[in-house]
C-alpha cells in the first residue's frame, strides 16, 4: 500500500489521470449542450428541460453513496476499485449515445421522460467509473502534496478532454445547413447526434486506457476488511459515522453551496454567448479553447502555490479573487464600459478572461479535492476504517444534486426573463439582456460567498494530516 514518502510516477499519474477524461466529456455535454438542446432545438420547454435535468441528478446522486461504500467494501481478485471501472464501460459508451439520439415525433410528455430517463441512465454509469476510479488517489499515495500533484492531473485530463470533444462540436459538427435551412449551428440537430456518437467512444476508449493503466498497482492497495453478512441496520451506521465527520462536513457543505452556483453559470453560458454577446459558433470555440491553458496554467499552479502551505487558506483566497472576477465583464457590459458589440478585441478580451478565471477554478477544484483525500485518514483514525470511495461520492452526490438545482434555477431565469426559444440574437429585446444580467450576477456572487464561509470550518492542516499519517502506519505495522 501507498507509503507516506512514495512519489508515484509520472505513468501513474498519467493513467489516474486519463481516466477524468469519460467524466469530462460527460459534464460538457450537459453543461454546455444538454439544456440548449432539447429545448431551443428540439423544442422542450425550458422549465421543463430543466426539471428533468434536476430530477435526473436527485436520483443519480443517490446511487453516489451506494457505489462509493460497496467499493470500499469490494472483496475481489481485481481489488475493490477495478471491477466497477472495467464494467461501466459498454454501458456509458450505449446510454450517452441515446441521450443525444431522441425517437422522433415524440410531443413534449415524451421529450421530457426520455430526456430525463436518458439523464439518470447516463449518469448512473458515470457514477460506477468515477467514484472508484477518483477514489484511487488516496489509496496511491498518502502524501499531503503528491495528492495534489495527482488531482492535478485528473483535472487536466477532464477539463482537456470535455473542452476537446465540445471544440470539435463547435466547429466541425455543429454546423450551419443551408439545405436544411439552419443558418445558425447551435440549432443544427443533426450535429448534436453526431456529436453523442464521437463522444461515447472516446469516452469508452480512456476509460479502458485508465483501468488498464492502473491495474498493476491492485496489489499494493488498501484491502477491504474483512466480510460480514449484510446488515442494513449496520450500513446505515456505518455510513452515518463516517459522514458525520467534521471536517469532511464542511467540504460537503461547500460543495453543496458551490455546485449551485456552477449549475446556473455552466447552464447560461451558451445563451450569453449567443444572446449577449452575439458571438458566432466559431467564436465560442475560440472563447472555449481558452480553457485548454487554464487547465495547463492550473495542472502547474496548483501544486506550486499550495507547497508548504495549508490547503483550505490557498483556496479560500483564490476563491474570494474568483467570486469578484467572475461576473466583471457581464458586469461591464451592462454599465456600457465594455467594447461594444462587434468589436475586434470583444472576443480576445473574453478570452483572456476565461484563461485567467480557469486557472483559478480549477486549482480550487483540484486544492478541494486534495483535501477530500485529506480527511481519510482523519476519519481512519475515529471509525478504524478507510472510506475513501463513500468520501469522494458523497462530495460528488452534494454536487450533483444541487447543481440540478443550480440548472433548474437558471432555467426558470431564462423563463423570467423571457427569452424567445428558437429566436434569431438580433430580434431578442436588449431589455431581456439587462434584465437577464441583473439576475445572474448578484445570484451567483452572494452563492459563492456563502460556500467560502463554509469553506473556513475545514479545520485539517499539513502538520495534522503528517501526525495522522504517522501514527496509523505505527498501528498496521503493530497489526502486523
Amino acid at each position: 500500500m501507498a507509503r507516506s514518502g512514495d512519489k508515484p510516477t509520472l505513468s501513474t499519474k498519467l493513467f489516474y489521470g486519463s481516466g477524468s477524461v469519460a467524466y469530462g466529456v460527460k459534464d460538457a455535454g450537459f453543461a454546455y449542450f444538454l439544456l440548449f438542446y432539447y429545448s431551443n432545438v428540439l423544442g422542450l420547454a425550458p422549465q421543463l428541460a430543466g426539471l428533468a435535468i434536476l430530477l435526473a441528478l436527485v436520483c443519480d446522486a443517490i446511487s453516489d453513496p451506494l457505489v462509493g461504500h460497496f467499493s470500499d467494501q469490494l472483496h475481489s481478485r481485481w481489488g475493490r476499485r477495478h471491477p466497477f471501472m472495467y464494467g461501466s464501460i459498454l454501458p456509458i459508451g450505449i446510454s450517452f449515445f441515446l441521450i443525444w439520439n431522441p425517437p422522433a415525433g415524440l410531443d413534449q410528455a415524451g421529450l421530457f421522460f426520455y430526456m430525463f430517463g436518458m439523464a439518470v441512465l447516463v449518469r448512473t454509469c458515470v457514477t460506477f467509473f468515477e467514484v472508484p476510479s477518483t477514489s484511487l488517489v488516496a489509496e496511491l499515495t498518502d502524501d499531503y502534496d503528491q495528492r495534489t500533484s495527482m488531482l492535478s492531473y485528473r483535472y487536466f485530463f477532464g477539463w482537456w478532454g470535455g473542452l476537446t470533444v465540445a471544440v470539435i462540436a463547435y466547429t466541425l459538427l455543429l454546423v450551419p445547413d443551408a439545405d436544411a435551412g439552419i443558418t445558425i449551428g447551435q440549432m443544427n440537430p443533426e450535429g448534436y447526434q453526431r456529436y453523442g456518437i464521437l463522444a461515447a467512444l472516446i469516452m469508452m476508449s480512456f476509460i479502458f486506457i485508465s483501468a488498464r493503466g492502473t491495474h498493476r498497482h491492485i496489489p499494493n492497495l488498501h484491502k477491504p476488511p474483512p466480510p460480514k453478512p449484510f446488515s442494513l441496520r449496520r450500513t446505515v451506521a456505518e455510513l452515518r459515522e463516517t459522514l458525520i465527520h467534521r471536517p469532511f462536513l464542511a467540504l460537503f457543505f461547500a460543495a453543496i453551496v458551490t455546485a449551485m452556483a456552477q449549475g446556473v453559470i455552466t447552464t447560461l453560458n451558451l445563451y450569453f454567448w449567443t444572446y449577449f454577446w452575439f458571438l458566432e459558433t466559431i467564436d465560442v470555440a475560440i472563447i472555449t479553447s481558452a480553457w485548454f491553458l487554464a487547465a495547463a496554467f492550473a495542472l502547474l499552479l496548483a501544486p506550486i502555490i499550495s507547497r508548504g502551505r495549508n490547503k483550505r487558506n490557498v483556496v479560500i483566497v483564490l476563491s474570494i479573487i474568483s467570486t469578484c472576477y467572475l461576473p466583471l465583464p457581464v458586469i461591464l457590459k451592462t454599465l456600457g464600459l465594455f467594447w461594444p458589440t462587434g468589436h475586434e478585441l470583444v472576443v480576445p478580451t473574453l478570452v483572456l478572461h476565461g484563461i485567467t478565471e480557469g486557472t483559478i477554478i480549477i486549482s480550487i477544484s483540484i486544492l478541494v479535492s486534495s483535501m477530500v483525500a485529506d480527511v481519510v485518514e482523519s476519519s481512519e483514525m475515529d471509525t478504524g476504517r478507510r472510506s475513501e470511495g463513500l468520501f469522494f461520492a458523497a462530495r460528488s452526490f452534494a454536487a450533483k444534486v444541487v447543481t440540478g438545482i443550480g440548472v433548474f434555477i437558471a432555467a426558470t431565469i431564462i423563463t423570467i426573463v423571457g427569452i424567445p426559444r428558437g429566436a434569431d440574437p438580433a430580434d431578442v429585446d436588449p431589455a431581456i439582456m439587462t434584465n437577464f444580467a441583473a439576475y445572474y450576477v448578484p445570484t451567483i456572487m452572494f452563492i459563492y460567498f456563502v460556500s467560502i464561509g463554509i469553506l473556513s470550518l475545514y479545520k485539517i492542516n499539513r502538520e495534522d494530516h503528517g501526525e495522522r499519517v504517522a501514527e496509523l502506519r505505527q498501528r498496521r505495522a503493530q497489526a502486523d
